[in-house]
């Protein structure tokens, strides 16, 4: 197995599978605007490598990606250019994932949160380890859940649940994402790398003109929902960043941490 190391994205080569890593663990993959344009971009040269067969997609550390950077905010409510950049690169990671000819399977090593959660069921193959959980709390820090989670989560499952976990931030965890079709496969935490490089090994080995055109004929359903789904989604989330409540999320944010690491700390559960 080959390497080549971004800051922020890790790339590595095993045989005709890329295995590309979010690699912000000391964050807990949370995605700053340089991994958010750097990820498209590694993807963008992994379709034109001719060796490539499939991807898989994990985070490094504890976590899949907790989301969005908190310490984005205040610069999102101040400066509009910033805020509309940033939606931007939003929607093209999103629209690369589902326009990506490649096959790209998610390995959820852990929570999978905010964009974290809108990225792994925008893959094509869901493993996520046994003790983990996918949540979209765009709504609890005072957000629009406009982005591609709007898309692909009603798609997946139904219209109604959805709703339920759009509407609340709820976590999902990793036996309801499967018994409800956001995820594939769940499987124990040590096992989870290995199966599902195994399953993209699988996909690697079948023809790969077959494969690509397959993803992209189903994904079809996803690129017609997104036309119509996030201009405004993208745009009513724009506004959320006006609101008082979302200039008030990040010392709320700040504050529920520190009393968790305080609970921690006295021997409480989390």
């Amino acid at each position: 197995m080959t390497a080549a190391r971004n800051p922020v994205i890790r790339v590595e080569s095993d045989g005709p599978i890329r295995i590309v890593t979010l690699n912000r663990p000391e964050t807990m993959n949370a995605f700053d605007r340089e991994m958010q344009a750097e990820l498209p971009r590694v993807l963008t040269a992994i379709s034109q490598d001719r060796e490539a067969r499939a991807v898989v997609l994990t985070g490094a550390g504890r976590a899949f990606s907790a989301g969005g950077d908190i310490a984005n905010f205040p610069l999102n409510r101040a400066d509009l250019y910033h805020r509309r950049a940033g939606l931007r690169e939003g929607r093209r990671l999103f629209d690369e994932l589902i326009n990506m000819n490649l096959p790209v399977v998610a390995a959820v090593n852990g929570p999978a949160v905010g964009l974290g959660g809108t990225v792994a069921p925008a893959c094509d193959i869901v493993f996520m380890a046994d003790d983990t959980f996918l949540a979209d709390p765009h709504v609890t820090v005072a957000l629009v859940a406009g982005d591609g989670g709007a898309v692909t989560w009603p798609s997946l499952t139904s219209l109604l649940k959805a709703k339920q976990y759009l509407l609340t931030g709820d976590r999902m965890p990793a036996r309801e994402a499967l018994a409800i079709g956001m995820a594939n496969f769940v499987v124990p935490a040590a096992e989870l790398m290995d199966a599902a490089t195994a399953f993209a090994r699988r996909l690697a080995s079948l023809p790969p003109q077959a494969v690509q055109d397959t993803k992209l004929v189903l994904n079809q359903a996803l690129r017609e929902r997104a036309a119509s789904v996030l201009p405004f989604g993208l745009a009513a989330e724009s506004q959320s960043s006006d609101t008082v409540e979302y200039a008030e999320a990040p010392a709320k944010f700040e504050a529920e941490r520190a009393a968790r690491r305080a609970s921690r700390g006295n021997g409480a559960g989390s």
